[in-house]
């Protein structure tokens, strides 16, 4: 799936840093502003517990996981929207993203200059909102001017498009994100045509210092960020870029038992790569054979044939029909043909919705 996640925050917050480890792609992490000026893009595979078990049922030649990207996009600073510290480029990047990942600074470290001079995240989070509600007020500033032209020739069109931008616009007016706006249905297609910055959804990363990573909820700074993100009805994940950046060096074995010391039960990573992956809508079906047990990105709210395509277009085109198991009557059964016999397995038609955790076997003719 062609989707993205974008990294954003100020600068040296831990962005590049979190995204070395993500990707374990080498972006530079460097103690000043603007040591990311290209966006960084890199894959990285969606931890899945089921797919492992899976490979224990099936016992395949190989395992594919699947994955998605995620983009290191350079620090954004106030007066972003009017060109600040190369913020146009920037602004550009975000605009090219589906959704996004802002890294929050909740750790106190000396050695790292913050570019305000203090560590305070709600005010980081609402310097880099407002840049963004800014940018999005003069998109649409500009728009009204040409759409009011025809609206007050009472062109229908233009004035139902004049309604929702002059909602939009004081909402910006009130410094508050597309995203927050409640919109009818058919409001919310116009909307998503105007690609504004503020409509893409959010989670907020609460980046901390070694020594809270057992315990993030004695850090302060952190306890701000989740009260932020409340209102917002946004996620929070709390990660140590440092740390993860460590850990990806690790083998599986050796990633346990560091876990394992540090006190925590899974890394903030994987937490972090799932939640950007459901952020995006994002869900996994799988395929399971001898030759290959694979799990397949797709859209929620996607049918068969367009999940069968996702393999291969010969495969939408020729569909017949979906041979599907949920992935926990599979594993229940403890095979496919004991599943079978259950009544578990399904042939399901053109009509249906595929659902994460399926188990698909595409029969199609071309």
């Amino acid at each position: 799936m062609a989707l993205t996640a974008g990294i954003v925050g100020l600068p040296n917050v831990g962005k590049s840093t979190l995204f070395n480890a993500i990707t374990k792609a080498g972006a530079e992490a460097a103690n000043y502003p603007f040591c990311t000026i290209d966006p960084n893009v890199g894959i990285v595979e969606v931890p899945d517990h089921r797919l492992h078990k899976l490979t224990e049922l099936v016992k395949p030649k190989k395992t594919v996981p699947t994955a998605f990207e995620f983009t290191d996009i350079a620090g954004i600073v106030k007066g972003a929207s009017k060109g600040e510290g190369l913020g146009n480029k920037f602004l550009s990047h975000i605009r090219q993203v589906d959704a996004i990942c802002h890294v929050v600074r909740c750790f106190a470290d000396d050695d790292i200059t913050h570019v305000s001079g203090k560590v305070n995240p709600i005010d980081d989070i609402e310097t880099i909102n407002l840049e963004l509600i800014l940018a999005d007020l003069e998109s649409i500033e500009r728009r009204i001017e040409r759409v009011g032209k025809m609206a007050r020739q009472k062109d229908k069109e233009s004035m139902y498009e004049f309604e929702v931008l002059s909602k939009l616009k004081e909402a910006f007016e009130a410094d508050k994100p597309a995203r927050t706006v409640e919109f009818t249905e058919e409001q919310e297609k116009l909307v998503k045509g105007l690609h504004l910055l503020t409509s893409k959804p959010v989670l907020y990363v609460a980046n901390v210092g070694e020594d809270d990573i057992a315990d993030p909820s004695e850090n302060e700074y952190v306890q701000q960020v989740r009260e932020f993100a409340a209102n917002e009805e946004a996620e929070v994940i709390v990660v140590c870029a440092k740390i993860e950046e460590e850990i990806a060096e690790l083998d599986d074995d050796e990633k346990a038992m560091f876990l394992d010391e540090l006190g925590i039960e899974e890394s903030g990573l994987d937490q972090l790569i799932r939640a950007a992956y459901n952020l995006l809508g994002l869900a996994t079906y799988f395929t399971a054979g001898v030759q290959e047990v694979r799990a397949w990105t797709f859209k929620q709210g996607m049918k068969a044939p367009q999940c069968a395509g996702i393999i291969h277009t010969d495969f939408e085109k020729g569909f017949i029909r979906a041979e599907t198991v949920s992935y926990d009557d599979l594993l229940a059964g403890g095979s496919m043909s004991a599943a079978r016999e259950a009544g578990r397995v399904r042939l399901e038609g053109k009509e249906y919705l595929v659902k994460d955790g399926d188990v698909i076997h595409f029969r199609f003719n071309v």
